[in-house]
């Protein structure tokens, strides 16, 4: 049990890491494992890309339930990470803010933004 947390929190570290490798392995280890790139998508502020590579640590689920996205829309340069409706430093940058935000009813008006 405890080698198993242990492989789960190395690879939830690696994804989440900002490595950056040749274009050309990245794709061939998406087919093993869930890379930076991969799962950096899951974070745009786009609905469409936060709404999709879910996996951190095997990628065949999101390819099997069809929630795989190769690349954001913006390329990873340009994507905007992060939930547009929780930008302010106030409430992303404070740890009671960020506590209650899961409870957090946010406006109609940011959600339709998020499309």
């Amino acid at each position: 049990m405890v080698a198993f947390e242990i492989l789960l929190n190395a690879t939830s570290m690696y994804n989440h890491s900002n490595i950056s490798m040749p274009l050309v392995i990245d794709r061939w280890l998406r087919w093993l494992v869930v890379t930076p790139d991969m799962h950096r998508v899951h974070h745009s502020w786009q609905r469409r890309e936060t709404d999709s590579n879910f996996g951190f640590n095997l990628p065949w689920w999101d390819r099997l339930f069809g929630t795989y996205r190769d690349q954001p829309s913006q390329g990873h340069e340009f994507m905007t990470i992060g939930l547009q409706e929780v930008r302010e430093e106030r409430i992303a940058e404070r740890l009671p803010s960020l506590l209650a935000m899961p409870f957090a009813q946010f406006s109609e008006e940011h959600a339709a933004d998020r499309t």
